[in-house]
């Protein structure tokens, strides 16, 4: 199953390259967020991927349209999407959008597959399986980091180019010797996995869609992705909102990050 998933998110990625490649339509929807044509041709083609690969598992995709709480909540299993995570990014055409696939069990992202085009780059995780960065035709296992000492390597901290730059400038300016670096999408988890970067905090909303697939390569590689007020792993459709807390991506824990955000999200 895994290599039909891939093969299909690589054809998926492959139509909204073509649509990034030449002029596109932005619509804006009801939430004032914005909208083209990739996001829903990425959206379709997933979808019908997923129905083919595991048929009768449900699909929630941030396309799809509302699926009442008390629907989903019966779900103990099902696929969850983003299409074009980093819309803005997509419209900027920096490169730094994903399409997103993950697979929930009871709360958990247990499986996830993050595809960036422009990238040619894929990372993959499952849980018990290990995460793998697909780049170039080769595979690659990956692992988070341990926190290199301050005092001779700085930790690198990854954020938000667009979120939340305010509480995430408090946080850093209590950190150890540390260098920040801005970007778009789930690539920042995905950073944190491969042990490029140390920590991302999350510090502004997001939803379980621009997550969840990340968050399974974080965990596969050792990392955990953590509600940043209880230190707890984020869990998926436990609530009728799909918002997430704010959260923190960490290849390890260490009290001086841990009282770092504590003191910033009291600021």
């Amino acid at each position: 199953m895994a290599t039909r998933l891939l093969e299909g998110v690589h054809a998926a990625g492959r139509e909204v390259l073509a649509i990034y490649q030449r002029d596109f339509t932005v619509e804006t929807k009801a939430d004032q967020s914005p909208l083209t044509e990739a996001d829903m041709a990425a959206h379709h083609a997933l979808v019908a991927l997923l129905e083919s690969v595991s048929p009768g598992v449900p699909i929630l995709s941030e396309e799809s349209g509302e699926i009442p709480f008390a629907t989903r909540q019966a779900w103990s299993r099902y696929w969850l999407i983003d299409p074009l995570d980093g819309t803005k990014e997509f419209i900027g055409k920096n490169g730094e959008f994903t399409l997103n696939v993950a697979l929930i069990e009871d709360g958990v992202p247990v499986f996830g597959i993050v595809h960036a085009p422009v990238l040619e780059t894929t990372w993959v995780g499952q849980l018990g399986q290990g995460a793998f960065k697909h780049k170039g035709g080769e595979t690659t296992p990956i692992r988070v980091r341990a926190l290199p000492d301050p005092t001779e390597t700085p930790w690198q901290i990854v954020g938000s180019r667009r979120h939340g730059a305010e509480t995430f400038d408090a946080f850093c300016s209590r950190l150890p010797a540390h260098e920040c670096v801005s970007m778009g999408s789930s690539l920042k988890l995905c950073l944190v996995a491969e042990g490029e970067a140390d920590l991302y905090p999350r510090l502004a909303p997001t939803c379980e869609w621009d997550t969840a697939a990340a968050q399974a390569v974080v965990t596969a590689a050792g990392g955990e992705v953590l509600d940043a007020e209880t230190l707890e792993p984020l869990r998926c459709n436990q609530q009728d909102s799909v918002l997430n807390p704010f959260f923190i991506v960490a290849g390890q824990r260490d009290p001086r990050w841990v009282e770092a955000l504590s003191t910033a999200l009291r600021a």
